[in-house]
């Protein structure tokens, strides 16, 4: 955890120094994709002070994840490189299971302590977040929100007017909103939300640690295939996420079965686990499917040589907000077929370009788009690069940047600081 000490920045433009903006953000526990986020942005962005205000510590415990229905402890660091503060003795108790489920009263004295400048918000989906929000507001302190929500996620009619008729409220007291993605940044315009509000903060991942491990692992793909139980002269279709139906491995399964039945030869990896386990196992069995391993849950600093081993990846999923796997394979150089439904599709996707788009659930799309990659070694390599060309654009230098303006259109009278430590600048 970082010291608390204060930084002193000056203002260039004349010369009184100021201090850093102290941004609070909440989150309901030390998550693998956010963590590495806030240590980068301490490490590289003397303007900005940011303490991570955590309702649970379950990730760090070890607690049951429903989706992979298991108890899940990630095994990469999520403390270092920034400060964090977990919010009460009921912190080591709590799990996120519903909107009720997070009641956290330490929050409001803790925003209104004066520690803090800005408040940034991920989500609405407990009742936490309006705690904050609340907190916030009777202090007079700005609000920053980073949301998932696209238009193509499917609800209920009943739920997404009543849903929409109170965000539409919310989001007026709402001083800048960070936007995941352009389908993201679509959804807030759709809700009346002013462009000038929204500021590019893109779902990222550490790039550096996947795309240096993926590398690292190249020379190994034969023995981390040994390992897994995939062919090592066959290639590999991956698919790594929750078995759950939403996730559609079960679309993945039938495609796959149609390509053998038509007499191509490949092998699938099935990484992860999850309710509908059984049932896919099953699946395998009554579609005859040769060559496929399932591989079960793979924690975070063993998925680079997965990935490595693997040669192109599927989430066909259905109503995905975005799908940060997409991310963590595009690291490793993999072709991307992805849902059309999902989030990251519009903006890490390029049809024909590094991957293919295809309805959620289409078998038929899914097994053409999967022949495309497998029967062409030039086609492989040469979307995988483009995948990684374009992720390396998709970075936390991007998100940095986006906090800045953020930060700058809601505190226009401070610095922000904008100059990088030469020693990890990128």
């Amino acid at each position: 955890m970082r010291q608390t000490g204060a930084v002193v920045n000056e203002d260039l433009s004349t010369g009184s120094q100021v201090r850093p903006v102290r941004v609070a953000v909440l989150n309901t526990h030390p998550i693998q994709y956010f963590a590495p986020l806030y240590a980068y942005l301490t490490q590289t962005e003397p303007g900005m002070d940011i303490t991570a205000l955590y309702c649970t510590d379950y990730s760090l415990r070890g607690a049951i994840d429903r989706g992979f229905s298991q108890e899940v402890r990630w095994d990469i660091d999520l403390l270092s490189g920034y400060r964090s503060v977990f919010l009460g003795p009921a912190a080591r108790e709590r799990v996120p299971a519903g909107f009720l489920s997070l009641i956290v009263p330490e929050l409001w004295r803790e925003l209104r302590s004066g520690r803090y400048d800005v408040l940034w918000l991920h989500g609405y989906g407990y009742l936490a977040s309006w705690v904050a929000f609340a907190a916030a507001k009777s202090v007079g302190m700005p609000v920053m929100l980073r949301g998932e929500t696209h238009l193509g996620l499917s609800r209920p009619g009943w739920r997404r007017l009543l849903r929409d008729s109170v965000l539409r409220v919310f989001f007026r007291h709402i001083d800048a909103f960070l936007a995941i993605g352009s389908r993201n940044r679509e959804y807030y315009l759709a809700s009346g939300v002013p462009s000038e509000q929204i500021h590019m903060v893109p779902y990222s991942v550490d790039n550096d640690r996947f795309i240096e491990a993926a590398a690292a692992a190249k020379d190994d793909r034969a023995a981390t295939r040994a390992r897994l139980g995939i062919p090592v002269d066959l290639p590999v279709v991956l698919y790594a996420s929750k078995l759950v139906e939403r996730k559609h491995p079960h679309t993945l399964l039938r495609a796959a079965s149609n390509l053998q039945l038509a007499g191509l030869d490949f092998a699938l990896c099935m990484v992860g686990s999850g309710p509908m386990e059984a049932q896919l196992r099953s699946l395998s069995q009554e579609l005859k499917l040769r060559n496929v391993s399932f591989v079960g849950f793979v924690n975070q600093n063993a998925l680079p040589a997965v990935y490595s081993a693997s040669d192109v990846f599927v989430l066909a999923s259905a109503s995905e907000p975005w799908g940060l796997v997409v991310n963590e394979v595009m690291c490793a150089g993999l072709p991307i077929i992805v849902s059309d439904e999902a989030g990251c599709a519009a903006d890490l996707v390029e049809h024909h370009v590094n991957g293919w788009h295809v309805p959620s659930g289409d078998v038929t799309a899914l097994a053409q788009a999967l022949r495309l990659v497998l029967v062409d070694d030039a086609v492989r390599a040469e979307f995988g690069k483009a995948s990684l060309k374009r992720i390396r654009q998709w970075s936390y230098a991007e998100c940095a940047k986006g906090l800045r303006t953020a930060l700058a259109s809601i505190l226009p009278n401070r610095a922000v600081a904008q100059t990088q430590p030469a020693s990890v600048a990128k």
